[in-house]
């Protein structure tokens, strides 16, 4: 069968519009998030993450630096205040 050539053609070729998610990457997200929260116990996600923070906390830092905006600033546009509190400190 030789392919259809015109205006006609459907949508065939298109592929998937842009931004929508894989859904094999879709499933995979969930299914972290959903182990995170049960990791979590009570505390769920939040957590799991404040578990992680402590414990492991380059791993985390590496995570939260990719969850950040790429520029932020303080407040009233002045420079950014980092506070650092290490339990038992």
């Amino acid at each position: 069968m030789e392919p259809k050539l015109g205006p006609n053609t459907g949508n065939r070729g298109k592929g998937r519009p842009k931004g929508v998610p894989n859904k094999t990457t879709a499933l995979l997200k969930d299914a972290i998030l959903k182990a995170a929260e049960k990791a979590g116990g009570k505390a769920g996600l939040v957590g799991y993450l404040t578990t992680q923070a402590t414990e492991n906390p380059q791993s985390f830092l590496s995570l939260l630096g990719k969850v950040l905006p790429m520029q932020i600033t303080g407040e009233g546009d002045g420079p950014l205040q980092v506070i650092i509190n290490k339990p038992g400190a």
